[in-house]
């Protein structure tokens, strides 16, 4: 037995050997045939038909603007972009998309439980870009340090002529070679420093004008907010705020003597004096907002916060679903039978550029009732 497992033992190493020595003279043959017939070195694979999703772009100026979507049809990553031949309708060079200004970029995951300014602060820096880029994805970036005043937002009149527009192409390129897409088109829209901005005109930034009388020139759009259960003080009806009635409206407006990256909510009433936050008692002002160092006044609540609102299109506790951070006031009120009814208004909103702003909610009909019933 021990003989035939010996015998076993070396027939098996054999046939290994023999294998070695077939692998290594197989990558001696291939070395020189390659050598001997001058074959050419593995390239990459890049197709013919990698496109974009859309060649025309519409960012809007002032806010981090991520456009457009690469497709490669399976080619050999890594694969580069460049933008070339940027050029407006009539032939003038674009170079204005292309300044350097001072941009924030995050250095670590910004998560909503950051307990101040300094540890939001701490997880990004500022560093100089290029207004309008391509990213390593094949995606545009238009970075929120764009002004109105950097590039010439499209016209005031909505036209969208040839020689008010910017052209470019992009060449995508591996080691398999080069492609070159034309004709892109870009095309942004004026600062927009919040949203909801039914309120003002997208191409001008003037006033919009009311959607159900376009023409008069007295009437004007306004931000409406949500309300629910909200009774007239002297109706006793439920307030309401849509195109043909605005018993409440919003306003998002910029204030002075903040600190500079501060936020305030406040309510007026009908003759546009403030009401005492305290009335809204249900209002869970420490959660609504990611802010620090919270102010109540009799006239407002105001906090510290980083801009832009919200920081970062993730969901948080303070901007579920990512894009919206929400400011929703509630209150409750004696019902008939001894219970009690809550009553809730709020927007939900972003604020794109940094300074002092207020979130201000207009009873402009009646006031809101909070006696009980």
């Amino acid at each position: 037995m021990e003989y035939g497992k010996n015998k076993l033992e070396r027939l098996m190493k054999s046939i290994v050997k023999k294998e070695l020595l077939f692998v290594l003279f197989v990558l001696v043959m291939a070395s020189g045939c390659k050598k001997l017939y001058n074959l050419p070195d593995e390239k990459d694979y890049l197709s013919n038909n990698v496109n974009f999703s859309n060649k025309i772009l519409e960012p809007i100026i002032g806010r981090n603007n991520l456009i457009g979507g690469f497709n490669g049809d399976n080619s050999t990553a890594p694969i580069t972009f460049e933008i070339v031949n940027a050029r407006f309708g009539d032939g003038r060079p674009v170079s204005d998309i292309f300044q350097k200004a001072p941009t924030y970029v995050w250095t670590a995951p910004y998560t909503g439980l950051e307990k101040s300014l300094a540890e939001i602060e701490a997880k990004r820096k500022i560093e100089e870009h290029q207004l309008f880029e391509m990213r390593s994805s094949g995606q545009f970036i238009l970075w929120a340090s764009a002004t109105n005043q950097l590039i010439a937002p499209r016209p005031t009149d909505s036209t969208n002529f040839s020689q008010d527009t910017r052209f470019f192409d992009v060449k995508v390129k591996n080691t398999g070679g080069e492609r070159l897409i034309k004709d892109f088109q870009i095309r942004p829209f004026r600062e927009r420093p919040y949203e909801p901005s039914n309120d003002f005109n997208a191409y001008t930034g003037l006033p919009a004008p009311d959607p159900k009388f376009p023409l008069d020139k007295k009437l004007r759009d306004y931000i409406r907010p949500y309300l629910g259960n909200v009774i007239g003080a002297t109706s006793n009806k439920n307030l309401v705020s849509d195109n043909d009635k605005k018993d409440v409206v919003v306003y998002i407006r910029p204030f002075t003597g903040g600190n500079g990256h501060s936020l305030r909510i406040k309510v007026l009433n009908k003759d546009s004096v403030e009401i005492n936050p305290a009335f809204f008692n249900e209002t869970q002002w420490d959660k609504m907002i990611h802010g620090f160092n919270m102010q109540k006044t009799d006239k407002y609540v105001q906090y510290d916060v980083a801009y832009p609102i919200p920081l970062v299109e993730i969901s948080t506790s303070y901007a579920l679903g990512g894009s919206r951070a929400k400011a929703e006031l509630s209150y409750s009120r004696g019902a008939f039978g001894g219970g009690r009814t809550v009553a809730t208004f709020g927007i939900d909103f972003a604020i794109y550029k940094a300074g002092d702003w207020e979130i201000v909610f207009h009873f402009k009909n009646e006031n809101p009732k909070f006696a009980s019933e």
